[in-house]
């Protein structure tokens, strides 16, 4: 009797345990899938609206919750709810505004009777984005757009993702006239879109098999303002948006004193620290404690690990692969240059990524140029880890000033200094070359021929005699020049590259931080609510306007 009173007792728990068991599991539902592949279509309109179109094809854990709701992170507020459409595998599904993705605003996809859960294609699209289109940073008469795709949570997504992001430029923009922004660091597949050109219009297409439904991707576009309405380029001046936002999101602060900081000097403080951070292309991890000197830095190496200004790296460049014979200038302005065919050998890889962008078309060459510095960037940061970056600063800070010695006491018989090429090249890497070169240069100097060919406006004609301006020694079979003639070259020269190559030295700068030193983006916690996601937002624009998609979401 007590055996069976025993087993009764212990049926009647099992079944309670059981049922507790079912209960929790309705109320506490478990979120976990795959986002196999993704396609965004990002269209600029003729009226200047932009529109954009996802497909998510998820693969929902066979142990996870049904994937009932999507939410998709919208760039901005100023999108149209009620013309937005959904469907999941053809199935048309409700848009909801109850967004719970964290960052940025956005919407709600309420999937509904067509839950997944197995797998299922959600196919969203979102005609009218208003104010996403800004003037380009660099071309008075372009305008740039910049989209960030949506994410999801880490904790609800895994496995890699088939990412397709295509760009569509309006309608008239021919290809000469379309130019791309190099995707962000995070960017796993090639940096270089794909552009096609058919009735339609032109198009810009990024892929990549390797992409993940956590990390949100950054491409842009700028094009010819003309081919949208003026009306529809955002020209707002920064001050009267940092007002507007403030005075929207406290305005309790307005009428008091901490306004002033808040207006005044915490801005200007923001701005100044901006500019200076877009020159900071190299990443603070290279600081970090290491042991010992990295030896083997060439000039421009050197140069790079010290910050010295792209402008001056890019004529340091140019000065290497002229005295190495691979390229001539035929004229500095504007810019001509000539390659050598065949290429002599010895040319470092920086040398001919530099070499085989100068000699690109106008369209190409800066977001050629910008590569090659991208490349070189990470190529000594590659080098300098587990070295000490002040030791190593230290040493080739002393070998400059051993080749500023050098070219000094570089004395001929008449006391005319001769330009030593190889101490010259290091002399370049100081980021005082201009104020140096203006006291070392007092005397007239001598400078080996084939100097014409970096800068042709100073090939002098080939005399003779050895005395006087411009005459060649028969002995040195060099050229002499006026010194504060040649000091001026070598300043106005660094502009002039840089001008015709790069554009405005800060902005090109920028955009290489914006790759090699990206402002970090905050990891946001995530809500557990309905069918998994939620994703911070962080918008971090550097490249021409900023129209960011601060996108978080999916459910």
């Amino acid at each position: 009797m007590v055996n069976k009173n025993i087993f009764r007792i212990a049926t009647v728990f099992l079944v309670l345990l059981g049922l507790a068991l079912v209960t929790y599991g309705a109320s506490a539902q478990t979120y976990a899938f795959q986002l196999t592949d993704e396609l965004v279509n990002y269209t600029i309109n003729d009226d200047g609206t932009v529109s954009v179109e996802y497909y998510f094809t998820f693969q929902n854990e066979p142990w996870a919750s049904p994937i009932d709701f999507v939410d998709v992170g919208m760039p901005k507020s100023s999108f149209e709810t009620e013309n937005i459409r959904a469907d999941v595998n053809g199935v048309p599904v409700s848009i909801s505004s109850d967004y719970q993705g964290e960052g940025g605003s956005g919407f709600a996809v309420e999937l509904g009777a067509q839950a997944i859960t197995d797998v299922g294609t959600v196919h969203v699209v979102v005609p009218t984005i208003n104010r996403m289109i800004y003037p380009d940073d660099e071309k008075s008469d372009y305008a740039s757009s910049v989209f960030g795709t949506t994410y999801f949570g880490q904790e609800y997504v895994s496995g890699s993702t088939n990412l397709t992001v295509i760009f569509h430029f309006p309608v008239g923009v021919l290809p000469s006239e379309s130019i791309y922004h190099l995707p962000g660091e995070n960017w796993p597949g090639p940096a270089v879109p794909a552009m096609v050109d058919t009735e339609k219009g032109v198009t810009y297409t990024w892929h990549t098999s390797e992409a993940n439904g956590h990390t949100q991707y950054q491409f842009g576009v700028s094009f010819p303002s003309k081919y949208v309405p003026e009306s529809a380029i955002v020209r707002t001046a920064w001050l009267e948006e940092l007002i507007t936002w403030v005075m929207a999101v406290f305005p309790f602060l307005i009428m008091c004193a901490v306004a002033i900081y808040a207006f005044i000097i915490a801005p200007m403080r923001a701005i100044s620290n901006a500019r200076k951070r877009k020159l900071e292309y190299i990443k603070p991890t290279i600081s970090a404690e290491g042991q010992g000197i990295r030896r083997g830095l060439t000039a421009v190496e050197a140069a790079i690990l010290m910050a010295v200004p792209l402008d001056k790296v890019l004529a340091m460049i140019l000065y290497g692969v002229t005295k190495k014979g691979a390229v001539q200038v035929l004229r500095e302005d504007p810019l001509q240059v000539r390659k050598s065919d065949p290429l002599p050998e010895g040319l470092l890889e920086y040398e001919t990524e530099f070499i085989n962008s100068i000699v690109a078309d106008m369209g190409a060459r800066k977001a050629a140029m910008q590569t090659v510095f991208v490349n070189l960037v990470k190529n000594v940061t590659e080098k300098m880890k587990g070295f000490g970056k002040n030791e190593t600063e230290a040493y080739y800070k002393a070998i400059i000033d051993k080749a500023w010695t050098q070219v000094v006491d570089a004395n001929t018989p008449d006391m005319n200094p001769v330009l030593n090429e190889e101490s010259f090249e290091w002399t370049m890497a100081d980021r005082d070359f201009e104020g140096r070169s203006r006291k070392v240069f007092d005397r007239p100097i001598f400078i080996p021929r084939w100097y014409g060919n970096y800068s042709p406006s100073m090939s002098p004609s080939w005399g003779s005699g050895s005395s006087g301006s411009g005459g060649a020694s028969p002995t040195s079979g060099k050229v002499q020049l006026p010194g504060a003639d040649f000091a001026a070259s070598m300043v106005t020269g660094v502009e002039t590259f840089s001008g015709q190559l790069i554009g405005n030295i800060n902005d090109f700068t920028g955009r290489i931080t914006n790759v090699t030193n990206p402002v970090p983006v905050p990891v946001a916690s995530s809500s557990h609510r309905r069918s998994g996601g939620g994703g911070g937002c962080a918008c971090a624009c550097a490249c021409a306007g900023c129209a960011c998609a601060c996108a978080g979401g999916g459910r």
